[in-house]
Parts: structure tokens; sequence; C-alpha cells
């Protein structure tokens, strides 16, 4: 089992980063080179912006390659539970963001001609309780009336018709929804980043942000310093870096993946008949696909830890434990891919963006990440250009998270807690 992402693995990386140092001026300094910068920095540019992105490591290496390969419409909420929280109208708006979201990736693929197996694949919602099932059939019945007719749901004597499992309880599909390979699209969106005029540094850490006037900054990296008119902070759960602000209301949680080898076309319309996108209903639970070229991708929170060697290779064998409770017929399948990533959570997994001190930002996917990474980008840009009602999170606060410094000590605590809502609940 190899500790790498399969995306970035079976992808050609990205290879037109900017040579020499980081020096001069623009108009727009895009902090991070994931999905969110890079679609940001992709329509700046397009509107006629000098546009520098600074990514610490390599392009769409981060979070935005060390996912499940999901492209989904829905919150991570329970819509019903959302719209009794927020407001029907507020929940509808974000709800509808969500499908915009996966919408722009589309646009994008087709726009740039970018070769990353998207495909409207629909999304299982799957119930990991007899409870959690009558939870989705109280929500499908608001989501349904209220913005999204085209759900629908799923009983348990049919849900062998979308997953060959006897571990689940019926589920909740979504036909918006969709998948396509991260490493492929990532290295697509900065190859038309570039072409539309972006400059991509890679390796380029940001170290220190100086506020001139306005929402100018001068922006340090360790190649080289420089001055930008404007400047997106898109670096998710960045660790180091003068982002205090943001990381007191970030948790980085890790999430980890594994992939089977190649699986024959009879395994596969065994267990996954639709090939359709599958999420479970428990907080520590499960989201799978299939690839490609027709593995199963298996992720999840298998672990409250950071990702590392060997936090991914334990956490890997719990993946695999699950697998196989899932999908006994498996049991004896390769695993050929194992790995992990910071995913960045906000304390309600609803995404920000806005303005603090001068500084745009995006981010707090929260498990939502390769649509609304995307989208939020296209988003930022307009906002950045004076268009303020772009953003669909503009109406929501951001405080900090109690006894959030910057560390996440309280990881454990965490996952601990979120073990035992899903033994009762």
């Amino acid at each position: 089992m190899k500790l790498a992402s399969y995306w970035l693995e079976s992808s050609t990386p990205f290879a037109g980063a900017a040579a020499g140092p980081v020096e001069g001026r623009a108009d727009v300094a895009v902090i991070g080179g994931g999905f969110t910068g890079l679609s940001a920095a992709l329509a700046l540019a397009r509107r006629g912006a000098s546009v520098v992105v600074l990514e610490a490591g390599r392009v769409a290496a981060g979070a935005s390659g060390r996912n499940g390969g999901h492209v989904n419409n829905g919150t991570s909420h329970d819509y019903a539970g959302l719209a009794a929280s927020l407001g029907v109208e507020q929940a509808r708006a974000l709800y509808r963001a969500f499908d915009d979201a996966v919408d722009t990736v589309e646009r994008i693929v087709r726009e740039e001609q970018i070769q990353c197996d998207f495909r409207r694949s629909g999304k299982i919602k799957l119930a990991a309780k007899p409870a959690h099932y009558d939870k989705l059939a109280r929500s499908f019945e608001v989501l349904n009336r209220d913005c999204d007719p085209q759900t629908e749901l799923v009983p348990r004597e049919r849900i062998r018709d979308e997953v060959g499992s006897d571990a689940f309880f019926g589920g909740l599909l979504y036909r918006k929804s969709a998948m396509m390979h991260m490493g492929r699209f990532g290295a697509g969106i900065a190859d038309a980043a570039v072409r539309a005029g972006a400059r991509i540094f890679e390796e380029a850490p940001v170290t220190a942000l100086q506020r001139l006037s306005g929402a100018a900054h001068r922006v340090t990296t360790p190649s080289g310093t420089i001055e930008a008119a404007q400047v997106l902070v898109a670096t998710g759960p960045s660790r180091q870096g003068p982002f205090a602000w943001f990381r007191r209301r970030i948790v980085p949680v890790g999430s980890f993946i594994v992939v089977t080898e190649p699986l024959p076309p009879a395994m596969l319309d065994s267990i996954m008949p639709t090939r359709r996108t599958a999420t479970t209903t428990k907080h520590i639970g499960n989201y799978f696909r299939i690839s490609p070229d027709d593995r199963l991708i298996w992720g999840g929170r298998a672990r409250f830890a950071m990702s590392n060697p060997t936090e991914d290779a334990k956490s890997g064998e719990v993946l695999r434990a699950q697998l196989r409770a899932a999908f006994p017929q498996l049991k004896d399948v390769r695993l050929d891919y194992c790995w992990g990533g910071l995913v960045d959570m906000t304390e309600d997994r609803l995404p920000r963006a806005g303005e603090q001190d001068g500084l745009f930002y995006a981010m707090g996917m929260s498990g939502h990440g390769a649509q609304m990474s995307v989208h939020l980008g296209q988003q930022m840009a307009k906002v950045m250009a004076g268009e303020r009602e772009a953003n669909p999170f503009r109406a929501l606060d951001w405080p900090a998270i109690a006894f959030n410094y910057g560390t996440p000590w309280f990881l454990p605590l965490v996952g601990a807690w979120y073990s035992l809502k899903d033994r009762l609940e």
C-alpha cells in the first residue's frame, strides 16, 4: 500500500510554475495554489488583472489533491435543521450556492477543456442507522418542496439498487452531484490560469504580510517580496505564516483515504451499480466512489489526528476495516494507495468568505471543498472587482472558536465526542 495521493500519482503534474524571484508589483496576490486560489487567479486574470499566486508547496497538492473526488451538491447539514436555524430564505440561498458550485466546476471544465473525467453521477446519502433514515425522510419533505425537486428518497428495500451492502437503511438521492479526477483538474485549472496571464510560484510560502494603504499589502516569501493592491487568502488550514486571525476560526481535521486495486466489472456492479458518489450519515462516517480506472476510493475521518506517514498508515488500517464491514465481498481486495490531508472545518461547517483588515479570504470548506472552493474563487474575483453581492456567505458572522488558539490540541476530544454521538444517535 503506497502512502501517496492516488490523484497526484495518476495525473501529469503542473509544469507551468514561474521561475525566478518573487518581486515587483501586482494587482492581486493570491495566497494558496489550491482550487480556491487557482479559480480566483483564472477569473481575475481574465478580467485583465495582473495576478501572482503564491503556493507554499506544489499546486493542488494540499486538500485540493487529497480528497475523495466528489463534486457534490447539498450542504453538510440536514436541510430541515439548517432552515430551522437560519430561516428558510437563507437556507435555500446557501443550498442553491452549492448547486451553483457544481455548475461552476462543469463550466470551467468545459470552457478550458480540462480532461478530468468530470461526470454528473448523482450522490446517494446513506443512512447508517434506522433513525438516520427517518431523519433523512423528514429532511427530504422540506428539501424537495422548498428547493430541490430532483431529490429522491430511497427506502431500505431498494437500497441495493444503489449500493451492494446490507450496512445501510435507505438513503437520499441528490441527482445534481458529480465527480472528477482531482489531480487532473488541479493541473488543468492551473494551466488555464497561466494561459490567462497569471504567474504561479510554487514552494513560495508567505512568511509576512505588511499592510500599506487601503487593501494593499507587501507580501514576503523566502523567494522574495511583492507588493499587491489586493490580497486573497486562500490557504485553507495553513499551520504556518501570518494567519493567526484565520487559525482561531478553523479546526484542521485529518481526512484519510484508501484506494483499492482495479476491480473487475462484475464486482463493481455488485458494490456500486449506479456508479454514484456516496456518503454516510455518521458524524465519523465514510465517503466513496469508483475511480476512472475501476478502483474503489474509500475515505473518512478514520482518526482525529494530523496527517503524516505514520498516522496515514494507522488510519488506512481503520479504513480497511470499515470498508470490509460495509462490503464483505471486498475482504481479500488489495489496497494500492493510502493518504491523508487536512480538511479546514469551521465550527458550524459552513464555508466563509469576505474581507478582514484589508485581506480578502475564502476558506473553511468543511468537507465540501472540491466544488465550493472553485465556485468561491470565481465569486471572490467578482467581489474584489466591486460586486459585493457575489459572495454567497456574506451574511454569516465568523467568531473565533472558544479555546482555539491555532494549535489543534483538542482533536482527540472532538473525535471522542463525535464517536459517542454516533453510538447514541
